[in-house]
């Protein structure tokens, strides 16, 4: 063995072996978690305190270690981003704070510190999740391969070794550790993490093979055409953590006010402090009167005219199955102009299933029989379309036999002797098709005309039948697609890894026009990024791991949840958890309903907070009357963003239009050979 394959060699590896799965950066891990549920103790326990007119010493220290503990950090960075010439927002809350503190509004005061850092604390637990999930995609490839000699014997080495050229074995039941190109061999091979498809593939010599891919039940010999750190897995990586450090997240309309309205607020209390002492006004008359501008002036209300009706919003969602992550999420809903949607497990349910049995006319069994045959012979099988096969023999109530010498052969299909009989099922391409004549030719390109895979069943090497298998639409994917035109003013387009043809049957049936199939992770990610370079506000809906970058690149991502992919539901901005399709375009128009609200708060707030401004400085405004003014006008525009969280809010917002349910129940699947 020469010195490079010593170098290379994991002798005590086990090459069918992934690395031990990374855990989740735990809650309490995060320091900005744990000040913040710090804080939100120490304001529980000072609140009742406080309410019941409890000892002055108890209560102000427990507001204080709440201020201390929840302020902190806020207020360093802020200081730091201060001496920088940045004046950060946070750093003017924790000031805002101290005001209130300062002239005796304690509560007020230690409230505003808790929310600001619990929203800290929330933003990094998301922040973490996420990176967590990404690193956690690379153990989708194994760590080490088996490496074969040129002698013709063979090592195991780790992946991350392997060099172009090299020839890796990779045995039934493996994933695939290198990009590749196959060399010998013929075998299924599941490669639903990088194109989304729903079945297996074949692949023989000359086919192209991904790292993380699952062999099936043939041995592979796969010429390595990647280095290893350029694999699709590695780059997938590298797009959804570029994708997300880049995003410019788009901020709330408050925002944009606040920065300006923050600095305007500590000048302006600066110039009432000072203006009046410069005329000869006495200290604390002009120290009252700066207090009570800072009080009035504060953007309390302002903040509150933005979260509770996207809080509201999110919670309704949540309650009708969907989780949105945070309030800028649930606000960028809203701004959607342009929805790509992913084929399996989006708009279909992602689960192949018989959609019709063909028996041949004179060939002996009625339709009953047909599928009761093919099930007896693929009952021993684990392949999708033979478990696809077993549950439709298994819903008509049918009991097949037991098969016996049962044999698959990968691409081609089973083989089994039932009743004394030998019964084979599989691919028309590679089974004869004895006796058969144009009627078995017809159905067969009559399916795969539709999209469908046509299975084949053979009777003592005669053609009997031919079963139909299609993974079905959603039942609310058309009237999904009729309600996000409606919302946008264009239809919806659909984005897939699957083969063009079950694409396009999959598309005429949901009302979509604009169908780009055959697609790697990396080309829907170029088609996002296309149509937000023109100024589009993309939202993506997908369900795998080849959805993940598009879903990082977007205006707004959405994953089904049920079969969505670990890194899919953690890049993405919201999940539909029961997935319910129909429940994207009622988010959508329910964030609209919340971004109306904002404004009529924003109106509100503004208002109550000019007048009270004005009153201050242009006549005497008693400190109990502008305290009173001030949170008057904050739970004002509180309650009125609680709205959306009347059960009538959902309801209201699906009222959509529609098209109606979709026509039919089946849809196109892959071939399976």
């Amino acid at each position: 063995m020469s010195s490079a394959l010593d170098r290379r060699a994991a002798p005590s590896a086990d090459p069918s072996r992934s690395a031990p799965p990374r855990r989740r950066t735990r809650l309490l891990a995060l320091p900005e978690a744990r000040w913040a549920l710090a804080s939100l103790a120490l304001f529980l326990l000072a609140l009742p305190v406080h309410l019941l007119d409890g000892p002055a010493w108890l209560w102000g220290a427990l507001f204080a270690a709440t201020c201390v503990t929840g302020g902190w950090e806020p207020g360093r960075e802020g200081l730091r981003a201060l001496r920088g010439g940045t004046l950060d927002v946070d750093l003017l809350m924790v000031a805002a704070a101290l005001g209130a503190i300062a002239i005796g509004q304690v509560l007020d005061g230690a409230l505003l510190i808790v929310i600001f850092a619990t929203s800290g604390a929330l933003e990094a637990v998301a922040t973490a999740r996420t990176a967590d999930s990404v690193r956690g995609l690379l153990d989708l490839a194994p760590t080490t391969a088996t490496l074969l000699l040129p002698d013709g014997g063979e090592v195991s080495v780790e992946t991350e070794r392997l060099a172009v050229g090299d020839t890796v074995l990779v045995r039934p039941g493996e994933r695939i550790g290198a990009d590749g190109q196959v060399v010998d061999g013929t075998s299924d091979v599941d490669q639903a993490t990088i194109t989304g498809e729903p079945l297996p593939v074949t692949r023989q010599p000359g086919d192209e093979v991904f790292a993380g891919t699952v062999n099936g039940t043939g041995a592979l010999r796969v010429r390595v055409g990647r280095d290893p750190s350029d694999s699709v897995i590695a780059r997938i990586v590298r797009m959804v953590e570029e994708a997300s450090a880049t995003k410019a997240p788009t901020q709330l309309f408050i925002e944009k006010i606040e920065q300006r309205y923050s600095l305007g607020m500590v000048l302006a209390t600066l110039a009432v402090l000072a203006v009046p002492l410069a005329l000869g006004d006495d200290l604390r008359s002009a120290l009252l009167r700066a207090m009570t501008f800072m009080i009035v002036a504060s953007p309390c209300a302002v903040v509150l005219s933005t979260m509770p009706p996207l809080l509201s919003a999110i919670a309704t969602a949540g309650r009708h199955g969907v989780l949105a992550k945070s309030a800028v999420v649930m606000e960028r809903l809203g701004q959607i102009d342009t929805v790509a949607l992913d084929k399996t497990g989006t708009l279909t349910e992602g689960t192949p299933r018989v959609t019709s049995v063909h028996p041949l006319p004179g060939s002996g069994p009625d339709e009953s029989a047909l599928l009761a045959l093919a099930a007896a012979a693929e009952r021993p099988s684990e392949h999708p379309l033979a478990r696809a096969v077993v549950d439709a023999a298994r819903e008509r109530g049918l009991s097949p036999r037991e098969a016996t010498a049962f044999s698959s052969v990968p691409g081609e299909g089973v083989t089994a002797t039932v009743a004394g009989r030998t019964v084979r099922v599989g691919s028309p391409a590679r089974l004869p098709d004895t006796g058969a004549g144009e009627p078995y030719r017809r159905v067969v390109r009559d399916l795969e005309d539709a999209g469908h895979t046509a299975v084949a069943v053979l009777q003592d090497g005669v053609v009997v039948g031919v079963l139909g298998i299609g993974d079905r639409p959603r039942p609310d994917a058309r009237a999904t697609v009729a309600a996000l035109t409606a919302l946008t003013g264009r239809a919806p387009v659909l984005l897939t890894g699957d083969n063009e043809r079950a694409a396009r049957r999959l598309a005429a049936e949901v009302g979509i026009t604009d169908v780009r199939a055959g697609l790697l992770p990396e080309q829907k990610l170029a088609a996002v990024e296309a149509w937000e370079a023109e100024g589009r506000r993309v939202l993506v809906v997908g369900d795998g791991v080849n959805d993940a970058p598009a879903l990082a690149a977007a205006h707004c991502g959405t994953a089904m949840g049920r079969a969505g992919s670990d890194l899919a539901l953690e890049t993405a901005d919201a999940v539909v958890v029961r997935d319910e399709l129909a429940a994207v375009p009622a988010t959508v128009q329910l964030s609209r309903t919340a971004r109306r609200l904002v404004i009529q708060n924003l109106v509100v707030a503004g208002t109550c907070i000019s007048a009270l401004v004005l009153w201050d400085l242009l006549g005497t405004l008693p400190l109990p009357l502008g305290v009173a003014g001030h949170e008057g006008s904050t739970v004002l525009v509180g309650l009125n963003g609680l709205r959306l969280l009347r059960a009538s809010a959902w309801p209201r917002v699906t009222g959509t239009p529609h098209d109606g349910p979709s026509a039919r129940p089946d849809s196109a699947a892959p071939d399976r050979s």
